[in-house]
């Protein structure tokens, strides 16, 4: 049910689901001066929002940064950066891509000796299709060897990642050095989860960044609207950041 409720609640966190709604109370409202109103809110939400500076300044401001170069027993790649391409039956990577590409570029240089895949299915409909179970096959394609791969494909949200991830690295290596693997604005609710489940030391790799190094002057005029995305992105971690602080 909190799967369920959690997925109702992602739809309901969107800037532009609020532009929507407010735009069908204007047309519905016989009152000029509440239709006005209504417009007027439109256009504050949708500038504001959509406004790249806006949005750029807060999440550079909360985006993780690299911890100090070291070497690592299994670095674990959280889950949400592929799907699958149901016209080749492969797997096809998104905007969260970057997770996987930068854990195989510090296997390579030696910076991890092992690649756990932590995710399984997160659709409320299909769960047939685990995102490990596609991952492992890119790795093995690209000539990433068994003994270098972990698997955990039952999780469907950070807490499981790392209820499960951490189960299974006790098992089969209670003393690992362990990084945890993913995007940079998820790395403070990450790191809330994955210290309140282990008492072991846990360092973070922050990939994908959403903030900008530098601004545009288009960026304070001209509406963007990735803005509305990583706005709703936002919103999802800091949603997840308060209910995580709540139960701990």
């Amino acid at each position: 049910m909190i799967f369920i409720l959690s997925k109702i609640l992602l739809f309901l966190i969107k800037p532009i689901v609020w532009i929507f709604v407010l735009l069908i109370f204007a047309i519905a409202s016989k009152n000029p001066k509440k239709r006005r109103r209504y417009l007027i809110c439109i256009l504050i939400i949708f500038f504001f929002f959509s406004n790249g500076f806006i949005v750029g300044k807060i999440i550079n401001s909360y985006e993780a940064d690299y911890p100090r170069a070291d070497k690592f027993d299994i670095g674990i790649v959280l889950g949400g950066f592929s799907g699958l391409n149901k016209r080749n039956n492969e797997i096809a990577f998104n905007w969260a891509g970057d997770r996987l590409f930068q854990a195989i570029a510090l296997y390579k240089k030696g910076q991890i000796k092992q690649i756990l895949l932590s995710s399984g299915s997160a659709n409320l409909i299909n769960q047939q299709v685990k995102e490990a179970d596609l991952a492992i096959q890119y790795l093995k394609l690209i000539g990433i060897p068994d003994s270098a791969i972990l698997i955990e494909n039952q999780s469907r949200n950070t807490i499981e990642n790392a209820r499960y991830s951490l189960a299974l690295i006790a098992k089969s290596n209670p003393k690992a050095k362990i990084l945890v693997i993913t995007s940079a604005w998820h790395i403070p609710r990450a790191k809330l989860i994955f210290d309140k489940q282990t008492k072991h030391k846990i360092d973070y790799y922050p990939t994908n960044f959403s903030g900008n190094a530098e601004f545009q002057f288009s960026d304070f005029i001209i509406p963007n609207a990735s803005a509305l995305g990583v706005w709703e992105m936002l919103f999802k971690e800091w949603i997840g950041l308060i209910v995580d602080r709540l139960r701990a």
